[in-house]
């Protein structure tokens, strides 16, 4: 990321909780977490092809009560036969297409791998000609997927054929997990590519980015296409490049900054195609990204008024809205305030004790160490709600960060103005063609329609889902649901299964290991901790192992491809990659 002197990247801190608006959220008391559920992916999402639930009074006693609503199991199944219908439609609609390609299939098998790269000019040519590429699309579906046989051993189904022309109409494509969306999205990404004008994929992480351009990445360089990686670098004039949703918004607000031509980088809007989609456009969707520069305030008033903040009591001298992330001052705790500030008005312009006392109880009560951020050194660093990870580099706005460092008694860095911002919802709106990936999606498609034009449509899924989706399971407290969990995992672990237990932050994942470890359980961690990031492949690598136990937070909720019994294949190269390069293996992983 090339970040001017004085130029700060941060993401504001206004209340989002409206973007959910109508998305049914529960906390899970299962091994495997989602942070929302959406009922027509049935109770949440499964990793390993079988869900496990506890059932009610089996390991919690009194601690568990029944939710007197339809199970999850029997909303699935008929939200799962309404999925059917509209699959089955959908499967109608493109079946012409499809046989199609199949029947180009034998004659794209004799070329040679020269001759089978050489069609890609050939069909930039014929865009060039015919002025687009939609009359091109059997054609080059039908070489990719001669080209994906070849370099990666995978022969795309013809349910992903029919999720490929979904994204080329620029629609959103609802697909299962576990259905294979990374090898969907590039034959979409190298039919618009012919067109010589870029195509972005986004994702929602550099670690996702990073392995989509490696992998499937291949599949491009070897059709004769240029593969870009946008990790704060430059990449965007290749045909297909990869890249995260906000490395791509602010290379965006960089280029309206940009003083001279020669510094713009991204290319014109033309396509995008974006994984999770749902996480990004809905989720995210009014998260503000924000470029500031400095303004010195005086660093003394942020310390003094956590030190105030410290003091005054919850309830008595304040009153917390943890929803719209507000605080609000009693009629005592203004008395109170003035009285210790030795000032007349809280709110005089002059010395703004309002904003600074504010800044400070909201440090306080709403940004809690090791969930809403790390402390590394002596800089706080922002842990993404969404995805888990840290952001580096960004700031929350209006004082709250700087209040945050007075609280952890950190050297307080200077204070910021806007100088450029967006929504990623008014950012994604201003391409010519969009298109998006999820497993969930159908429960949002109003809105994903009346705000973005994009329609939903089902894909059908290869072979019938066998997963079993559990009920889920509601406890009184917190100490029993844990306990709850780690007894289910000891009951797991000894059938030999592999457990991936989803938390919402880094200080209850940390908490957890420590249960575990206690209860005699080997487990691996991957939170937003340095040393755990480092370390993200291989314990992902490893995840799908006979008894493997792996504790994460949101950084391996979407997106992550967990293979049963490990991945074998991947360790022996990255162990060679040790041996023989370690200072690209601590480059390329860390």
């Amino acid at each position: 990321m090339q970040t001017q002197t004085g130029v700060h990247l941060h993401c504001g801190h206004v209340d989002i909780g409206h973007a959910h608006k109508g998305r049914g959220q529960r906390t899970f008391a299962h091994p495997v977490q989602a942070r929302h559920c959406k009922l027509a992916e049935g109770s949440r999402r499964a990793f390993f092809g079988h869900t496990a639930g506890l059932k009610t009074g089996e390991t919690c006693g009194r601690n568990v009560r029944h939710v007197k609503q339809r199970s999850a199991v029997q909303t699935s199944a008929i939200f799962g036969f309404l999925r059917g219908d509209a699959a089955e439609k959908t499967r109608k609609k493109y079946q012409a297409q499809v046989d199609a390609i199949n029947r180009l299939e034998p004659e794209m098998q004799k070329l040679s791998d020269e001759e089978l790269a050489n069609k890609t000019q050939d069909l930039k040519q014929k865009a060039q000609k015919n002025g687009g590429v939609d009359d091109l699309l059997v054609e080059a579906f039908a070489v990719v997927r001669e080209g994906s046989k070849r370099v990666l051993g995978l022969r795309p189904f013809d349910v992903q054929l029919i999720g490929g022309m979904i994204l080329h109409n620029g629609e959103i494509a609802e697909m299962r997990t576990g259905e294979g969306k990374t090898l969907v999205a590039v034959l979409p990404a190298y039919l618009n590519a012919l067109a010589g004008k870029g195509v972005q994929v986004v994702t929602v992480n550099d670690y996702l980015a990073r392995r989509d351009s490696e992998w499937v990445g291949q599949v491009h360089r070897f059709l004769g296409l240029q593969v870009g990686l946008v990790q704060q670098g430059l990449a965007y004039n290749a045909d297909v490049t990869y890249v995260t949703n906000s490395e791509l918004g602010f290379d965006f607000l960089r280029d309206n900054l940009a003083q001279r031509g020669e510094d713009l980088v991204l290319r014109e809007a033309n396509f995008c195609v974006i994984d999770e989609v749902d996480s990004i456009l809905i989720d995210e969707a009014r998260t503000p990204l924000i470029i500031s520069g400095s303004a010195e305030k005086p660093s003394e008033k942020y310390y003094k008024a956590a030190k105030l903040a410290e003091a005054l009591q919850r309830e008595h001298h304040y009153t917390v809205d943890e929803k719209q992330k507000s605080v609000l001052l009693t009629e005592q705790g203004y008395e109170d305030a003035e009285d210790v500030l030795e000032t007349q008005d809280l709110y005089d312009p002059r010395e703004q004790w309002a904003s600074y006392l504010t800044n400070a109880l909201k440090a306080k009560e709403l940004q809690i160490r090791d969930v809403n951020y790390i402390v590394r050194g002596e800089e706080v660093i922002i842990v993404d709600e969404f995805t888990g990870r840290t952001m580096p580099g960004r700031r929350w706005g209006e004082g709250l960060h700087q209040a945050v460092e007075a609280k952890e008694q950190l050297p307080i860095q200077n204070e910021t103005i806007t100088l450029a911002s967006i929504s990623y919802q008014n950012f994604f709106r201003s391409y010519k063609k969009l298109a998006g990936m999820t497993g969930t999606a159908e429960t949002e498609s109003s809105e994903f329609q009346n705000i973005y034009n994009l329609p939903v449509t089902v894909v059908p899924t290869n072979q019938k889902v066998r997963r079993t989706d559990e009920s889920d399971v509601v406890f009184r407290t917190e100490e029993g649901k844990w306990s709850a969990v780690v007894t289910e995992i000891k009951r797991m672990v000894k059938t030999g299964r592999p457990v991936l237990v989803g938390t919402t932050s880094v200080e209850r994942s940390e908490m957890l290991a420590g249960m575990l470890r206690e209860a005699d359980i080997k487990c691996q961690l991957l939170n937003a901790k340095p040393e755990n990031v480092e370390r993200e492949s291989e314990i992902v690598a490893q995840s799908g192992r006979s008894k493997a136990v792996t504790i994460a937070t949101n950084m391996a909720g979407r997106g992550t491809d967990i293979i049963l019994g490990g991945n074998p294949e991947y360790m022996a190269r990255l162990k060679l990659r040790e041996l023989l390069m370690p200072e690209v293996v601590r480059s390329v992983e860390g």
